[in-house]
């Protein structure tokens, strides 16, 4: 309780009590004050009063409210304060935000570029699919169609799978995949099977043989190694049966019918070397005895011409003959091959063409980069010294110049013979090799000689070719198989 409180009222001044108590409600308190004021009557304070100090009141009530602002102040100062740093962590926060939302719009521009990747990717995923698909089903039938045996063979030489058609060359079950090759039984009579395998997978090269089944029957077995392409490494084999039971009894048939030609061939040329031999006996005697003729009877002028005419023919017969003697030994002759030396085919050919060439004041040159050639030398002397005599022979008005030279073009020796001779048209280069065709019948010779020489050429496994310009001279370029290339 307060007394002595001065309350102003209009013009009067009254001092009034101020008193506070708790409110009871049935006998207990309910939480509430009751606040009574009431007029101070009495003269004289009650003992005990606080009298009421309104300078002291309003005293303290001002350092209430002072301190009351200072602490507001205060808290507000400190409000701001985290304010401020709260603004500025909203600031760096938004900044991240913004930079991770541009990180996000980044993101979101790269996911859609890589889904757009994964779209293309998926659909180039599902066309290899297709194909692989296909292709295998490629694979399934071309594996069902094959009806010759096919078996996969792993590294470590067991059964991985085998062809449909393999039943029926091989006594083969489905239960001998995963088993050792070794251990299958089969009615080949195929001893090397194993090594085969294991060379194959350690070389890399593949072994072709022919062998004979227990029935009778021949088969070509190719043993391959299988190979994968991702990691190019051997991983197996396979081996492939071919039935050649046919081609087996053609090859015997053809056999026998090689060796009746065989024998043939020999009665043929034994039969020409005969027939030449023989002929050329008489006809050596008629030609002697024409000359008897011819000096017995030398002043008959009309006899004369007959008897002229009968030597001409005489002389061409005996040619003749020794033609068919040379063709037919070309072939037996090439088969005796050995390294002959150039220089010294030159030196005999320019020996035996001396009077021509003193004659005609013909200039040979060589140049012999390969100086030696493996072939028949008797052979190689007739083409050389038919290549000169015709570069002299069939001259232009000039003096003849023949050039012969030699040099390695990829597996064969080129034997080059150019002169500056009369030429010929580039369709008549192919005439000259045919038997018995001269260009030029105003010269001796029966026009074999180059047929001679081509089928000499061609029996080696050598080819020829000819260049030529009329009026400027022909060149000749034989190739001859390099020995241990051929």
């Amino acid at each position: 309780m307060v007394t002595g409180v001065v309350i102003q009222q209009g013009q009067q001044t009254i001092q009034v009590n101020l008193s506070v108590s708790p409110m009871v409600f049935k006998g207990r308190p309910n939480g509430f004050f009751i606040v009574q004021f009431t007029e101070d009557e009495v003269a004289g304070l009650p003992t005990g009063a606080m009298q009421f100090d309104e300078k002291l009141y309003l005293d303290d009530y001002t350092r209430f409210l002072e301190q009351e602002n200072k602490d507001q102040k205060e808290q507000l100062a400190a409000s701001s304060e985290k304010l401020f740093a709260l603004n500025e962590n909203m600031q760096s926060f938004n900044e991240e935000l913004l930079s991770a939302n541009e990180e996000m719009q980044s993101t979101n521009e790269e996911m859609q570029s890589i889904n757009e990747e994964l779209h293309t990717i998926n659909a180039d995923y599902k066309l290899k699919n297709q194909e692989l698909i296909e292709l295998n089903d490629d694979l399934n039938n071309y594996f069902k169609s094959n009806i010759n045996g096919q078996l996969f063979i792993s590294s470590d030489l067991r059964l991985l799978r085998f062809s449909p058609g393999t039943d029926r060359h091989i006594n083969l079950l489905e239960s001998d995949i995963g088993r050792p090759i070794s251990n299958i039984s089969t009615n080949f009579r195929f001893e090397t099977l194993s090594e085969d395998i294991n060379h194959v997978l350690e070389n890399g090269y593949s072994i072709t043989r022919e062998i004979q089944a227990n029935d009778g029957k021949w088969y070509q077995v190719m043993t391959m190694a299988y190979i994968q392409q991702v990691s190019n490494k051997r991983t197996g084999a396979i081996i492939t049966f071919n039935d050649i039971t046919g081609l087996k009894e053609i090859q015997h048939q053809l056999d026998k019918k090689n060796e009746i030609l065989t024998r043939i061939n020999g009665d043929l040329d034994n039969f020409v070397h005969t027939a030449s031999h023989d002929l050329l006996g008489p006809l050596s005697n008629i030609g002697v005895s024409v000359g008897l003729l011819t000096e017995m009877r030398a002043d008959d002028q009309e006899l004369r011409p007959i008897l002229d005419i009968i030597g001409y023919s005489v002389n061409k017969f005996q040619g003749l003959v020794k033609d068919i003697g040379r063709v037919a030994r070309i072939e037996d002759e090439a088969i005796l091959t050995e390294m002959v030396e150039l220089n010294e085919i030159l030196d005999s050919i320019l020996w035996s063409l001396g009077d021509k060439i003193r004659q005609t004041g013909a200039v040979i040159t060589s140049d012999f980069k390969v100086g030696q050639i493996l072939f028949s030398k008797k052979n190689l002397r007739s083409i050389l010294f038919n290549l000169v005599s015709n570069a002299i022979k069939y001259r232009s008005e000039h003096t003849p110049v023949v050039t012969i030279q030699t040099a390695t073009v990829g597996e064969f020796t080129a034997l080059t013979v150019q002169d500056n001779g009369s030429g010929m048209a580039e369709n008549d280069i192919d005439k000259i090799f045919h038997k018995y065709h001269r260009l030029q019948t105003d010269h001796e010779g029966q026009g074999i000689g180059l047929y001679l020489a081509r089928k000499i050429i061609d029996a080696s496994g050598g080819s020829v070719r000819v260049e030529s310009t009329p009026g400027k001279g022909s060149k000749f370029m034989i190739y001859f198989p390099i020995a241990g290339l051929q």
